[in-house]
């Protein structure tokens, strides 16, 4: 698809001579408007048109933001409050970068489980996909940074936490951790690097994203079918048809964007966030962004720590490798019966890991307990020490309750419970034997739909795409 040639022709003496130098706009017209496009894409493909437009918001906010912000510990937290208090239009700034964040990995989910779904990642797309998979990791690191930024308790202790993990690491751990933080502990100079990292970061995210585009469009655009174009009926130029289709799309994606902005724009943030960073004060539940849940729930099932910090990171290295895990020939899902069940079973996995991350490692979403009621807390103790002498691993409590106008004593017995931290190692086993077992054996042993002739009969029917050839 990319062997198209332009159909640009200047239209002014100034064009002609530009173009004859340095040919940017037939380039862009050949690129951006001639470009043939398969003609069955749906709405989930505007999602890459609308992390453009978060792209840019991010840029533009995030540059306006620096402006003012203070990367010193003594300052930075002000600095925040004199931003949405004092400059003009600050708090409106500040909440679009905020906000702007979360929609940002909103839209990249939904982008990525899209490839998923369609085996976008499949031949001869594998660099597309590894290009996305890096995106997606410079973004998590840079929204990392910026949420340390803002110096509240839930910032601090998320970076002395993350941080600490790379003391995991035999040998080198305390010499990188001690790096990072330009010290012994978080302090002046680790805000001082995490500030320039996370201005430098986006830009190395923009050189992503172009080599990206260059990549798609070497290949051209995966499609529902998954059925490559064959003729020049399968396609349109992506103006005018897609050129709507996108902008439709990412203004209904402004509006969703806007009523958090305006409406709830600290929804999806953490009270002790405003308060201010106290090195002596640890907050009793430390959770980082809703969008780092899933990887935060993986970290906490391993009990070890240095195998924590290995499996998550495995579970985001993993997308690297898809395209080489799945055996399948076929690309989209719609016409893999056998696996369709397994990937949306991956998919609400990775929803409650997100739920798991948000809740204390020994949450229990399950219990069952037999209770036995005593007039005394002296009799449910002496029951409870009874019960301990013969099963030291019995997990009992007493508990103090009102009945009518009579204290009385409940011993708790529990018989069995399903923790967070069982239930996380639980869905963390399912998100790699997806990977590693499933799409693998899945991809030889299943026999797929009968998948349409062409892109052209997949939308306008066998006899109208004959009539049309």
């Amino acid at each position: 698809m990319s062997d198209h040639s332009s159909t640009y022709e200047p239209t002014n003496g100034f064009t002609r001579w530009l173009d004859e130098r340095l040919p940017i706009m037939r380039l862009m017209h050949g690129q951006f408007i001639d470009f043939p496009t398969p003609r069955n894409l749906n709405y989930l493909w505007t999602f890459g048109a609308i992390l453009t437009f978060c792209l840019a918001i991010q840029l533009i906010t995030g540059i306006v933001l620096a402006m003012h912000f203070i990367p010193h510990g003594d300052f930075a937290f002000a600095s925040v409050e004199h931003i949405m208090r004092d400059v003009n239009w600050g708090d409106l700034i500040r909440y679009t970068h905020f906000v702007g964040a979360s929609m940002f990995f909103l839209a990249a989910y939904i982008h990525m489980f899209r490839g998923l779904y369609f085996g976008s990642y499949k031949s001869p797309r594998e660099i597309i996909w590894i290009l996305g998979v890096l995106i997606i990791l410079c973004m998590i690191i840079t929204a990392f940074m910026g949420y340390s930024l803002v110096w509240g308790q839930m910032s601090f202790w998320a970076v002395t936490v993350i941080t600490n993990l790379f003391t995991a690491i035999p040998i080198v751990g305390e010499s990188i951790t001690q790096w990072i933080w330009g010290g012994y502990s978080v302090g002046d100079p680790t805000l001082n690097r995490l500030f320039s990292l996370h201005y430098l970061f986006p830009f190395i995210i923009v050189a992503l994203v172009a080599l990206h585009i260059w990549a798609l469009h070497v290949v051209g655009s995966n499609n529902p079918t998954g059925v490559e174009p064959k003729t020049e009926n399968d396609s349109v130029s992506f103006y005018p048809y897609y050129v709507i289709k996108d902008s439709f799309a990412t203004m209904v994606f402004a509006l969703l964007f806007a009523w958090f902005v305006f409406y709830a724009p600290n929804y999806l943030g953490h009270s002790d966030n405003f308060i201010e960073a106290n090195p002596l004060q640890t907050p009793p539940h430390i959770v980082p962004e809703w969008y780092f849940l899933p990887f935060y729930a993986i970290l906490r099932a391993i009990p070890d720590k240095l195998l924590g910090v290995v499996t998550m990171m495995a579970a985001i290295c993993v997308l690297f490798i898809i395209p080489w895990l799945d055996t399948s020939k076929i690309r989209s899902t719609r016409y893999r019966p056998l696996l369709k069940p397994f990937f949306w079973l991956f998919v609400i996995t990775c929803l409650v890991l997100g739920y798991c991350g948000a809740k204390s490692p020994d949450y229990r979403f399950v219990e069952m307990a037999d209770t036995q009621k005593y007039t005394s807390k002296a009799a449910a103790v002496s029951a409870k020490e009874e019960i301990l002498s013969k099963n030291k691993h019995a997990d009992l409590e007493i508990i103090e309750s009102i009945n009518s106008k009579e204290i009385t004593y409940d011993l708790k017995n529990t018989k069995f419970k399903l923790t967070n931290q069982v239930l996380s190692l639980l869905l963390t086993f399912y998100y790699f034997a997806f990977f590693f077992a499933i799409m693998p054996i899945v991809g030889l042993i299943e026999t797929p739909h009968k998948l349409p002739g062409s892109i052209a009969e997949s939308v306008l029917g066998k006899s109208s795409a004959d009539k049309a050839q």
